[in-house]
């Protein structure tokens, strides 16, 4: 079974076999995660901490009441990925699901004819490997970790029986579901109905909705993007050869939409690149 492979990105799978998952103290322990150095910090439930935590409402974890949530977090067992790790493998009939608590991770589909294509992003409070074990069928892609990630690896039948006690939990995996074909049936629609410069400021207006992070000190009008993306990954999301992908970010940089530094996008005028992508501002995830 093939890795998957990106090209010049902080996210390459070739280097997972470098170290191995960490399994993490159970919540309810008295130590918690503190910085992204992995140190421990004692006298604070983790499950309170995270808990608390400011869940982005476009992720799973962001969509449920907090009794629910609070109980999910205690679900499975925690683990541990250091960056560049394969967390769920393309092919693997493995029947778990992991439920991201900290970090990003990338979703890679591999070709037979050796292409590796970025399907998506998923960040903190999201569910990764829901689809194959659903469906009892091979996994469809390679997850594989951005930054240090921790996540929750929970069994299918214990998934099913919290979802029979939690219907919000229930609606919340139907609303992530159709959020998730919402989006690969717009790339769909983009690919026929729109130019390679308006297909890619698409795909970047909705990547801001989603993980954008304020520029400290703007006007609120001006973004970095939030998730790191080589410009072979954005061309991936967006349907275009690479070199077309190249041509489009700097068409969008010289009309003033976005700025580009290493591995980083900065989204100058956010209503701007809406209206330019023609992107109605709800969150399409």
């Amino acid at each position: 079974m093939r890795n998957a492979r990106s090209v010049n990105s902080g996210c390459d799978a070739r280097k997972q076999a470098t170290s191995l998952p960490v399994c993490l103290p159970e919540l309810g322990s008295t130590a918690a995660w503190s910085g992204s150095n992995g140190a421990m910090r004692s006298g604070v439930r983790p499950s309170e901490v995270l808990v608390n935590h400011a869940w982005p409402p476009s992720t799973f974890l962001g969509r449920l009441r907090n009794a629910t949530r609070e109980e999910l977090l205690a679900q499975g067992t925690p683990i541990a990925y250091p960056p560049h790790r394969a967390l769920l493998q393309q092919g693997d009939e493995s029947r778990h699901i992991l439920l991201i608590t900290s970090g990003v991770v990338k979703v890679v589909a591999s070709a037979e004819s050796g292409y590796d294509m970025l399907l998506a992003v998923r960040i903190a409070g999201d569910l990764v490997g829901e689809m194959a074990a659903f469906e009892e069928r091979p996994r469809s892609g390679t997850v594989v970790a951005c930054s240090d990630v921790t996540a929750r690896i929970i069994q299918m039948r214990a998934l099913e029986t919290f979802l029979t006690r939690h219907p919000d939990a229930m609606r919340a995996i139907l609303h992530m579901l159709c959020a998730r074909l919402r989006w690969a049936n717009r790339r769909r629609v983009d690919f026929q109905a729109y130019d390679s410069m308006t297909r890619l400021a698409r795909v970047l207006a909705e990547l801001s909705q989603a993980y954008a992070q304020p520029v400290p000190d703007g006007d609120g009008t001006r973004c970095d993007l939030g998730v790191t993306l080589t410009q072979r990954e954005l061309a991936s999301l967006a349907g275009l050869a690479l070199n077309t992908a190249e041509k489009s970010l700097a068409a969008l940089t010289a009309k003033g939409l976005v700025e580009r530094s290493y591995r980083t996008i900065t989204i100058c005028d956010v209503p701007k690149l809406l209206e330019f992508a023609k992107v109605v501002a709800d969150n399409p995830y």
